[in-house]
């Protein structure tokens, strides 16, 4: 897989029958867990898998395509950190609901992050949660529907440089996390995108 213009590749051969169904032959609940931070992914997995899931664990966006190229397995539920580097968790989520259209997907957020939070929503997200977030947040987030408004949106408050990043984090998701095409659309430099898309978010 490119890691530059990454895609769903063999994912598009999911059956509509198979996809967001119970995806284990014991029946348990499968879980996809996309976040760098390889501690969280680490107590999150523990955590559920003691609740009966059946739990897989990515640490970047291309990785979790990959996990989803098992014709056997089709997650339920899927956790997707927004802030990690390379493509984020936003172009994730297309990816995900394209392939799994039943899955329900939940993210997480840092404080900065809540512009990119509710696009997230917007893309196919069932709720948001700032980090850090424990299991039995998330597993409630799993069966609430839409954005929290109980959170507010600070976009007043963000940073030029954050802005930028929201930015482009927006427009790589509408073209489907191609960086070619993002940079086109940006009238940047590709390797000026990518150098951007290497570092996490800036700070507000």
């Amino acid at each position: 897989m490119n890691s530059e213009d990454w895609a769903l590749g063999s994912l598009g051969s999911v059956t509509a029958s198979a996809a967001g169904g119970i995806t284990a032959a014991n029946g348990k609940r499968g879980l996809l867990l996309v976040d760098d931070n390889e501690n969280h992914c680490w107590a999150l997995t523990r955590a559920f898998e003691k609740r009966g899931y059946t739990v897989k664990a990515a640490h970047s966006a291309p990785a979790a395509c990959r996990l989803l190229e098992d014709e056997h397995w089709h997650p339920d539920y899927a956790v997707v950190d927004l802030r990690m580097p390379g493509p984020t968790g936003l172009t994730l989520i297309p990816r995900l609901k394209a392939a799994l259209p039943n899955v329900r997907i939940v993210v997480l957020t840092g404080y900065a992050s809540i512009a990119t939070a509710v696009e997230a929503i917007k893309l196919g997200a069932m709720q948001y949660l700032v980090k850090p977030a424990d299991a039995n947040a998330v597993e409630s987030a799993f069966h609430h529907e839409g954005a929290d408004s109980t959170i507010p949106s600070n976009d007043h408050l963000l940073s030029v440089e954050r802005l930028e990043w929201e930015y482009i984090q927006r427009v790589l998701a509408e073209h489907a996390g191609n960086v070619s095409a993002t940079a086109r659309a940006l009238k940047m430099h590709r390797k000026t995108l990518q150098r951007k898309l290497g570092k996490h978010p800036a700070a507000r």
